[in-house]
């Protein structure tokens, strides 16, 4: 059986007894062999997460059909669901500022293959990177931001994006960005979060005597860490 290959299915619905044994009843119906499953429940808001990969070559159906017959699960369990194939490669729109130490690693491990995915564009509220980015034959776009209406930048970044197809976003955004891209937005934090957050992250934590270093990537939702608005540039 080729594994190298497989679909992943992600869910989140209201918290309730029997999740993990409906959803894992129906893949096994379908002849799916479970590869990884991870799930948690996450108290103040009452909702079940889960992420499970199954193996493509294992079911019985396709991966179109798999889908249509899941839709009664999700009826009934009230979900909000994905289902992506490992053979379909990310288009990742990426969004940059002035610092580029995370492009650089990003461009290296895309060009060489690690990062197996398809970067249509960089869009950037500054020129500094585009040398770099048509460098690496990907189109950059420069979308400046008024202080005085930035949200007509956020809308001109979001027909960017929709326009070359992008499927996940890397940056910070307006709340009503993040809603409209649940689950496709990715920040990347040059620091351990939520210990040192906004600007200087390194210096705050070497004024703190903090030993070690280093990155959080995490989804963006339109909470930021303690309440603050994601409203961020």
């Amino acid at each position: 059986m080729d594994r190298s290959r497989y679909f992943t299915l992600r869910l989140s619905c209201p918290d309730r007894v029997g999740i993990v044994s409906r959803v894992a009843s129906f893949i096994a119906d379908a002849g799916g062999w479970i590869l990884r499953s991870s799930q948690h429940s996450d108290g103040p808001t009452e909702r079940f997460y889960m992420r499970v990969e199954i193996e493509a070559d294992s079911l019985h159906c396709d991966r179109d059909t798999f889908a249509q017959r899941f839709f009664a699960v999700a009826d009934e369990l009230d979900m909000e669901w994905q289902l992506a194939d490992s053979a379909a490669r990310q288009r990742i729109v990426i969004l940059v500022s002035r610092q580029m130490h995370c492009l650089y690693d990003l461009l290296e491990r895309w060009s060489s293959g690690e990062l197996d995915v398809e970067i249509p564009c960089v869009i950037s509220n500054h020129e500094d990177a585009r040398g770099l980015v048509e460098w690496h034959g990907i189109d950059y776009h420069h979308v400046p931001v008024d202080p005085a209406d930035r949200e007509r930048a956020w809308h001109v970044i979001r027909e960017r994006f929709d326009a070359v197809g992008g499927q996940t976003m890397m940056q910070i955004l307006p709340g009503w960005l993040c809603e409209a891209y649940a689950g496709q937005i990715i920040n990347i934090h040059h620091s351990f979060l939520p210990s040192f957050v906004g600007a200087q992250p390194y210096l705050q934590a070497w004024r703190r005597g903090v030993k070690q270093v280093g990155a959080t990537c995490h989804y963006v939702t339109p909470i930021l860490i303690k309440g603050r608005s994601s409203n961020r540039t």
